[in-house]
């Protein structure tokens, strides 16, 4: 019997049966999308690891204790773990908006989403994060003008006042930059079609 071709519930299964290898297939068979899935949230790699690492220490916990009843829907549990240790963590440290958007009320700056930790259909927010992940490759084929700006406003999280500072330029151009970046990610996100759900 192959284990790479059980579904994720029979795994699941001889996992709480004792066949250790049955849960190091289902770690390898969805690591890569709960730790992006973290990673997309928290913008930091050493937390993200942490909080990783955790989020299978509960999974294999309540395993264990025989308290899975998710009905074989294991990867949107697993995120589930992993979306309340993020909200936990951010209640600890009071920061419950990941990314600062406070300098300019605009929707045309929220085109990531990723602004607060809200308690979303979880398979929803994979594909969701599946989106992003795609819409964060886009940025490498902007202008290095538009790239750069792109990735101190929202990744470094910097102010338009500091952006210009740093690239010695005004206010104004700083935000015609952030603009047209914006603008022609839409254009991409059209022509490589990311609003639609992505396959499973």
């Amino acid at each position: 019997m192959k284990l790479s071709k059980l579904e994720d519930k029979q795994l699941v299964s001889l996992y709480i049966e004792g066949q250790e290898k049955a849960f190091e297939t289902l770690l390898n068979r969805h690591k890569n999308k709960i730790y992006n899935y973290i990673f997309m949230k928290i913008r930091d790699e050493a937390l993200s690891q942490d909080i990783f690492q955790e989020t299978f220490i509960k999974v294999i916990k309540t395993l264990k204790k025989g308290a899975y009843n998710e009905e074989g829907k294991f990867l949107p549990w697993a995120m589930r773990i992993a979306h309340n240790l993020m909200i936990d963590h951010f209640r600890k440290t009071n920061k419950v908006r990941l990314i600062s958007e406070s300098s300019s009320k605009s929707a045309d700056y929220n085109i990531f989403d990723m602004l607060e930790l809200q308690d979303n259909n979880i398979e929803d927010d994979i594909i969701h994060n599946e989106l992003v992940s795609q819409m964060v490759g886009l940025i490498d084929h902007l202008p290095e003008s538009q790239r750069d700006i792109l990735n101190m406003r929202i990744f470094k999280e910097m102010s338009f006042k500091d952006i210009a500072k740093k690239e010695n330029v005004s206010i104004n151009t700083a935000l015609g930059r952030m603009r047209y970046a914006l603008i022609n990610i839409r254009k991409l996100i059209e022509k490589h079609n990311l609003l639609t759900p992505l396959s499973q």
